[in-house]
């Protein structure tokens, strides 16, 4: 039963990050394919007082550094009166899960909302997660492994989930029971975001 379940089997090794509790600034779930199925990834951004520096940590791969670089870019681009927000302070980019390395053309959507909020002051709700890669004039690129982030999602108790506007086709492979749960919303451009 449930309640023996520990006492035969032992105590859980897998555990999964559900949603966030609250709104917050500069905190966005993303998806992420894995070698065994979806998951989440929370993407944390702060700012601190410096000259302009970037940290990156959570073992970044060299796809999601350029990810990092094109949020920035973007962001800058759609905030233009943000600019002193970026030559007077040092931002740190922060990807949870430290000892697993991470990489993929998929996080840019959410590097990029997570920058946004920043620099607005504006929230994410918690129940929003988001896959999608961004060319350097904000179009949101497909992606790959949307079955397995999209039942990720689910098992975090995700609500709504921004896919790629070139993956709606994808959905077709989605299992019923997690369509059921989820709402999904194509978008084509960051600030469709």
């Amino acid at each position: 039963t449930e309640g023996t379940l520990e006492k035969y089997l032992g105590k859980e090794k897998i555990t999964f990050e559900n949603a966030n509790e609250q709104d917050e600034v500069g905190i966005v779930r993303g998806l992420a394919w894995t070698s065994v199925g979806g998951d989440t990834l929370q993407i944390e951004v702060n700012v601190m007082p410096g000259k302009g520096n970037l940290l990156m940590t959570g073992q970044l791969g060299d796809v999601m550094k350029e990810s990092v670089q094109i949020a920035i870019s973007l962001v800058k681009a759609m905030f233009p009166e943000k600019e002193e927000l970026f030559e007077q302070n040092d931002l740190h980019i922060h990807v949870p899960a430290g000892a697993v390395p991470k990489d993929g053309p998929s996080a840019g959507i959410t590097l990029t909302t997570a920058l946004a909020s920043l620099v607005t002051g504006k929230p994410v709700h918690p129940e929003i997660a988001m896959t999608g890669e961004v060319s350097l004039r904000g179009v949101v690129m497909p992606i790959g492994g949307l079955p397995e982030k999209l039942m990720a999602a689910q098992r975090a108790v995700v609500k709504r989930v921004l896919i790629p506007e070139e993956n709606t086709d994808d959905l077709r492979d989605v299992a019923e029971e997690v369509k059921q749960e989820l709402e999904m919303i194509p978008v084509h451009q960051v600030r469709d975001v």
